[in-house]
């Protein structure tokens, strides 16, 4: 190698932009969309604003590299711990060493797991030690399809999340028919059809003919999505958005919302085949992504402009929210108990409830609590799946379990 060749010899700009291809391999496998093009721009983006503004910097980086709201997180932590943000870099390293968690450290913001093995991985002049095959006897060990079911969305890696997003595909939901006014022949039928008898007889001319009979049609009932996307919802979202495109391309009659400071409705948006074009419609759509929640708000909007258009015929309220409101549940329960008189049944999924000790203690929570008939864990494949058991069978309208939280709740 020549002297010009040696990283001594390199020319500032030749840094740079070696640099900013390592971060968007870091990107990249942290789960973000970023190719050679993305990295031109990125170049060219920092060679417009400069270097003399550590702000400029970032903003420059990230109006190139994001393209959809629910990245911008995973950007901001990769983008501190690779250009030396000392907090976050010490929460990483806490993460890549096996160190033991105390109490004091519970109540620091915690730093993604997809962020640290994307960095871990993409550090650039780190070679990876070689891996030695071990042979393990696995008889009675958990698979890793198993373990990642029951694992929370928010601690997931980025591999981890594709082959959830992969499995949320597959899901299916379906729910118990109901009855409605509607006839169809039946010759066992509970009720005699006149009109089907009078043709018989015409057609016999005149003479005695059996009874036609008839019974009630059944089909399944309108389901209606409420999402909570506002700041304290972001890491679940993500993957909730997967979970309404596989259930709107599932079933019909399906139509989802979301809202965070305003209401938004993104049945359109979903209705897409392809999941990614979903995803990133709604993303351009919806104003107010990770920002404050209003919920009782959100709920005033649906049900003054969208219940009568969408809540005939019995249909079924999935509300997915942690009921952390902005306005102190200002309002929520009249508006909670209206939409809950609207519907077949309305069913709360919290992804709080994945705690041991929750306790209903919010003002957002206690007031929504009477007027659900179902409350439910929102966090992981297998709580979405025993969703689906859950709905897929005709049941109470107020589930036995919800007594044990309206006593805390008023307690």
């Amino acid at each position: 190698m020549s002297a010009a060749d040696t990283p001594a010899a390199r020319k500032p700009g030749d840094r740079l932009a070696l640099n900013l291809m390592h971060f968007a391999r870091a990107l990249r496998a942290a789960g973000l969309p970023v190719g050679p093009g993305k990295l031109l721009e990125a170049i060219e983006a920092v060679e417009a604003v400069g270097l003399g503004n550590r702000a400029d910097f970032y903003w420059a980086l990230h109006a190139v590299l994001v393209t959809r709201h629910d990245q911008s997180e995973l950007f901001d932590q990769a983008f501190h711990v690779f250009w030396r943000n000392p907090d976050i870099l010490k929460r990483m390293m806490a993460m890549m060493l096996p160190t033991v968690r105390t109490e004091a450290t519970t109540n620091q913001p915690e730093m993604s797991q997809r962020v640290a093995d994307a960095l871990r991985e993409a550090a650039p002049g780190v070679e990876a030690p070689e891996k030695t095959e071990i042979e393990l006897e696995a008889s009675f060990t958990v698979s890793a399809a198993e373990r990642l079911q029951s694992k929370d969305f928010e601690t997931m890696t980025a591999a981890e999340m594709a082959e959830a997003k992969r499995m949320l595909a597959r899901i299916a939901l379906p729910v118990a028919e109901a009855t409605t006014r509607r006839f169809r022949p039946d010759p066992s039928g509970p009720r005699v059809d006149p009109r089907a008898t009078l043709r018989r007889m015409l057609r016999a001319g005149g003479d005695l003919t059996d009874l036609a009979r008839r019974r009630r049609r059944t089909r399944p009932p309108p389901l209606v999505v409420l999402c909570d996307i506002s700041g304290s919802m972001t890491r679940y979202s993500r993957m909730l958005l997967h979970f309404m495109h596989a259930v709107t391309n599932d079933r019909d009659r399906v139509h989802s919302f979301v809202f965070g400071t305003r209401l938004t409705n993104i049945t359109r948006h979903l209705r897409h085949k392809d999941v990614d074009v979903a995803v990133d419609a709604v993303s351009q759509a919806v104003a107010d992504w990770s920002g404050g929640t209003r919920i009782g708000s959100a709920l005033r909007s649906f049900n003054r402009v969208w219940a009568r258009r969408v809540l005939g015929q019995g249909a079924i309220v999935l509300l997915i929210t942690d009921g952390l409101d902005r306005d102190a549940g200002e309002g929520l329960a009249d508006e909670a108990d209206r939409l809950h008189k609207s519907c077949r049944r309305l069913v709360w999924l919290n992804p709080l409830l994945r705690w041991e000790g929750f306790a209903p203690k919010s003002s957002g929570i206690r007031a929504l609590l009477p007027h659900v008939d179902d409350f439910r864990a929102a966090h992981s494949l297998n709580s979405l799946a025993e969703l689906a058991d859950v709905l897929s069978r005709e049941g109470p309208r107020r589930h036995e379990g919800m007594r044990r939280w309206l006593k805390e709740a008023a307690g």
